[in-house]
């Protein structure tokens, strides 16, 4: 039996995405931050404020971003001066990644904004508890 588009889940999920990647990226553009780059200083100062000096795979791997794109847009970044990236001293080959104190600035207030554009696009949903329910199973299946 072939759904229409109004009832099926991935054209909607497609359709919502798209919406939702419009709000974030307009939330994001004064501060001169893609959401690419927002995911990964975001990422590196969570992990950075619990301690954690991650090298550019294990950030990829936190935020779920693709390794040669994260490389990539870690350049932007350490152009802006927001993170600096320094060889690993047991391994040549990887690179640690440290917030610099703009980092850490742009950070806390793109996270503000981005945390403000989500509750303005999921205050169309009924139940917020009842749209985690459904996607976090979604994002981390076991």
């Amino acid at each position: 039996m072939a759904l229409t588009p109004e009832e099926s889940p991935g054209f909607l999920l497609w359709h919502a995405t798209l919406r939702w990647q419009r709000g974030i990226a307009a939330a994001l553009a004064p501060l001169d931050l893609t959401h690419p780059q927002f995911v990964l200083l975001a990422g590196l100062w969570w992990l950075d404020q619990q301690g954690g000096r991650p090298n550019q795979l294990e950030l990829a791997q936190y935020t779920g971003t693709e390794v040669k794109t994260a490389s990539q847009v870690l350049r932007r970044l350490e152009a802006k001066e927001f993170l600096t990236r320094q060889v690993d001293a047991t391994d040549t080959r990887m690179k640690r990644l440290a917030i610099t104190a703009s980092g850490v600035a742009v950070a806390v207030r793109a996270v503000a904004v981005v945390e403000q554009a989500d509750a303005e696009f999921f205050a169309a949903a009924p139940d917020r508890a009842a749209v985690l329910d459904v996607l976090r199973p979604l994002a981390w299946p076991r």
